[in-house]
């Protein structure tokens, strides 16, 4: 993290703000980058699946990516401080990693899965209420409920994602929202390196206890699909650390919206690899919800800046947003 943020109160010298742009631009470019590396990943997990299956695409994901990451770690410790909590959150985001695995299993385009997925920034929004304490407005309430109609709108009765598939893998992006909330919590005690590791390790034990209920198609792979699979555990590795890298330098106000450009890339990829284009009542409904996502930052934003104020001048706190 930078030490060169301003005093509450005192406005920056314009070299001191000039750092600060620079630093965040750098952290944009850092987080932009991860989640590009993370959906060529995800593609890359969905063309390998018809022959891994989702118990040994599980192990493989693990093995790799926790050795990219040991290997990136230059010999730092890897240990958990807060080793509860990181076991807890390790095994929750393996339930999330069979959602996904399990629905790209069974042929649901890659951007499908992207565009329920953006509904994770607003679940946060909820469960940051009763996990972290925060208060939440009216505005952000309205929002909220307009983003949920927007998943609405993408899983209507009849429609391109009105299957099994996408109701597991809202039920996955629910969890995934918890165990985001949780690494709130974590990087108070543990670095983002240590809870990368342990999060992709856990899925070797998972994917071994899976592989009875999800036996994988053929017995060894051919040798394109296992460089693959490790360039992508690899890329897991990697994507984790520009994340890690781009918030010590940038607000998290200033990345959050990139979340949803992986919306694009799985647009980008799932139309040039296996010529899939999302419907249009999804296209619509991920519209809804982003915008509600980027409409909740916005209040967030301003809260800070309020806040900011208030303290400068001394006066109370005003309530949410």
């Amino acid at each position: 993290m930078s030490d060169r943020k301003p005093l509450a109160g005192v406005p920056p010298r314009p070299a001191a703000r000039a750092a600060l742009l620079d630093e965040t631009v750098r952290g944009i470019g850092f987080v932009a980058a991860g989640y590009a590396v993370i959906a060529c990943a995800d593609a890359a997990m969905k063309w390998a699946m018809p022959q891994l299956g989702p118990a040994a695409a599980m192990i493989w994901r693990g093995l790799f990516g926790a050795l990219a990451i040991a290997v990136l770690a230059r010999g730092a410790s890897l240990r958990p401080v807060n080793l509860r909590l990181i076991a807890g959150r390790s095994l929750l985001h393996c339930v999330v990693t069979v959602a996904y695995y399990v629905a790209w299993a069974s042929a649901l385009p890659l951007a499908d899965t992207y565009a329920v997925a953006s509904a994770a920034p607003l679940l946060m929004t909820l469960l940051a209420i009763p996990l972290l304490g925060e208060q939440v407005g009216w505005r952000r309430w309205l929002s909220t409920l307009a983003g949920f109609g927007g998943v609405l709108v993408m899983l209507q009765p009849g429609g391109a994602l009105w299957r099994w598939e996408a109701g597991m893998l809202l039920c996955g992006v629910g969890l995934m929202a918890l165990t985001r909330i949780w690494t709130r919590l974590l990087s108070r005690s543990d670095t983002p390196a240590t809870i990368a590791f342990w999060l992709l390790l856990a899925h070797v034990p998972v994917g071994l206890l899976l592989l009875p209920l999800f036996p994988p198609p053929v017995l060894f792979p051919d040798p394109a699909t296992m460089a693959v699979v490790a360039l992508l555990g690899c890329a897991n590795g990697v994507a984790h650390f520009l994340f890690a890298r781009a918030f010590a330098l940038a607000p998290v106000s200033a990345l959050a919206p990139f979340e949803y450009s992986t919306l694009v890339w799985g647009l980008l990829l799932g139309l040039a690899i296996w010529g899939e284009f999302p419907a249009g009542a999804t296209l619509a409904g991920a519209g809804i919800v982003i915008a509600a996502g980027l409409y909740n930052l916005h209040r967030e934003r301003m809260r800070a800046r309020d806040k900011r104020q208030a303290l400068a001048r001394g006066m109370p706190l005003a309530g949410g947003g």
